[in-house]
């Protein structure tokens, strides 16, 4: 994936961020009207401080004092006050902005067809849906919003300044413009280093995932060295990222405090010379010094809120540009009743990359309530079939239909609910036996799932978990064998009830105990239901209406399992290596 670059400042990406703010518009007016009331009333303070030096302490007025310092300490109160608020309101208002984004790109994201996935590593979309989006929370948390509030307090700490006294102000601000120049360099390395730091996030959470869920492959073939390895380098790349911009940190940070206290320093050679002479009062002298303070502190969390604004920028080019990818299927079908289950292909074409046809000229027809097979060669395009039918993918010449209907007048949703697939390598939740079956559709009750379990012969291994039911298979159903996953699959598209059911390679991972238990299952899924398997067992597509033998993305043979092996050709040949593989 092309790496971002991102600006400062995006116009176009910030105003399509605040599109998602409109609906919480009351909440960012409460917290940009905090922001400007604090950012105005923050000189208050010094002012006090002065008047009280000058008025009290000078004349010593203790009632005086103590009555202005009542004031003061009310004034500290309301500030606290209304910072509270202002802080909740922005953090609020970020992260409903982050949970509605975050909603529609997960949303997004599901509607994308299969192609998108093998081409997309997932851990980067996890880093897309998470941490980026975080950082679009920090723009109204950290960013934009405290941007203004220290600009505002600037603005305001120095048109204060002016008013009091133009030339202790002039003398104040003499370093300001070589700080100026060390915000812009700061500016311009840490916008790097925050770059390089969000794309070795994506290729270290995209390294993480890939191998924690190919963990037994790893420890299978001994990589754990080598993979440490790799993973030592990503890791030290994101490190050194990190370094970068904590580098410039901590170059900045001294160098404004060095130009804070020359700024301190100037203010006391000439105000106390301004003092003795008369020109300012001992008041505004310990004013100006708070008052730069005050300065000073804003600059420097100035290039901190923009570095977080940046990162949003970042975080925001990132996210827009998943949802800017049109990757679905289209669904322009308006049919949505009807399938009975007669399913044909007319000279269908497909390739999953520009010319390279793993389906060439296909034609086949599974009628209503028929059983058809598939076999052949690892690559003869047999899940492809089957990924057609769901129209995970699109194929590029010919046609498919069902019921005489071309595939892609149905609604997609609708037809998707009719088709049933069983896969090789089944996917459970980290949740009970129950849910994985349901998918959490209310409308199917725990009776009907009883049921199907009982018909598919599964309900006794069930009843004997901790819980039954209720018993939670954890991550990818790790506390079940692969035979008792394969079942629970096969109860899932029972209780569906679809009119066709397709079975992907269903038994080919599994002991001969589980096939005949899978086996007996098949032949109850397919009763009275078009179903299409593919198989590598061919003792479990031998009851089969048509075995469809595949090579190279062209049928070579089709018939029974009978009348191929009379054909004494490709299936015969199968049929024989695998029968002999099996005796011995």
């Amino acid at each position: 994936m092309a790496q971002v670059t991102g600006k400062a400042f995006d116009t176009r990406l910030f105003s399509r961020v605040m599109v998602y703010a409109k609906p919480y518009t009351s909440v960012l007016y409460k917290a940009l009207f905090l922001t400007v009331f604090l950012a105005v009333v923050g000189v208050l303070r010094p002012y006090l401080i002065g008047k009280a030096v000058d008025e009290y302490v000078v004349a010593n007025d203790s009632n005086g004092l103590l009555i202005l310092t009542l004031v003061i300490v009310g004034v500290l109160f309301s500030e606290a006050f209304m910072q509270f608020y202002q802080t909740y309101y922005s953090n609020w208002l970020g992260q409903s902005v982050t949970i509605d984004l975050r909603s529609k790109v997960f949303t997004h994201i599901t509607s994308f067809k299969l192609r998108y996935f093998d081409k997309t590593a997932i851990g980067t979309l996890v880093t897309r849906c998470i941490s980026d989006i975080e950082t679009i929370a920090q723009i109204f948390s950290q960013g934009l919003l405290s941007i203004m509030g220290e600009l505002l307090k600037l603005i305001a700490v120095i048109g204060f300044m002016f008013w009091v006294s133009w030339k202790l102000t002039l003398y104040s601000l003499a370093p300001i413009p070589l700080l100026i120049f060390t915000m812009i360099v700061f500016k311009n390395a840490i916008k790097r280093a925050f770059q390089e730091v969000r794309n070795q996030v994506s290729k270290l959470n995209a390294f993480v995932q890939e191998h924690i869920t190919g963990m037994a492959i790893v420890q299978v073939f001994n990589r754990e060295s080598r993979e440490k390895e790799k993973f030592r380098v990503i890791n030290n790349d994101h490190k050194k990222a990190h370094v970068r911009s904590i580098w410039a940190y901590s170059v900045f940070f001294p160098i404004v405090e060095i130009l804070s206290a020359v700024s301190l320093a100037l203010l006391v050679w000439w105000g106390v010379g301004g003092v003795l002479e008369g020109e300012v009062t001992q008041g505004d002298l310990v004013m100006f010094i708070l008052l730069i303070y005050m300065l000073f502190r804003p600059i420097r969390q100035l290039a901190d809120r923009f570095n977080v604004l940046q990162m949003g920028m970042v975080g925001s080019e990132r996210v827009f540009k998943i949802l800017d990818t049109h990757e679905q299927i289209q669904d322009a079908g308006t049919l949505d009743s009807g399938i009975k289950g007669n399913i044909k292909f007319e000279n269908v074409w497909f390739a999953y990359n520009d010319d390279d046809w793993v389906l060439k000229d296909l034609s086949f027809e599974a009628k209503e309530g028929e059983t058809v097979a598939f076999v052949g060669a690892t690559g003869a395009g047999k899940s492809s079939v089957v990924n057609l039918v769901n129209r995970f993918y699109e194929f590029q010449k010919g046609e498919i239909k069902i019921d005489g209907v071309p595939i892609r007048d149905f609604d997609l949703d609708y037809l998707r609910n009719e088709i049933a697939v069983v896969l090789q390598d089944v996917f459970l939740f980290s949740t009970s036996i129950a849910e994985n079956i349901t998918l959490q559709n209310d409308r199917i009750k725990i009776a009907e799932v009883k049921k199907a379990a009982e018909a598919v012969g599964a309900n006794e291994f069930i009843e004997k978990l901790p819980g039954g039911y209720d018993y939670d298979v954890k991550e990818r159903g790790g506390m079940l064998s692969v035979g008792q996953r394969q079942l629970i699959s096969f109860i899932r598209a029972y209780v569906y009830n679809p009119k066709v059911l397709i079975l992907d390679e269903a038994t080919s991972s599994v002991d001969t105990e589980s096939e005949l238990m899978i086996q007996r299952a098949i032949d109850r899924l397919t009763e009275n239901r078009t179903s299409i398997i593919i198989a590598h067992r061919l003792s479990t597509i031998q009851k089969a209406d048509r075995i469809i033998v595949l090579e190279k993305g062209e049928i070579v043979e089709q018939g029974n399992h009978q009348e191929l092996l009379k054909l004494d050709g490709h299936y015969k040949r199968l049929f024989d290596l695998q029968f002999k593989e099996e005796l011995d």
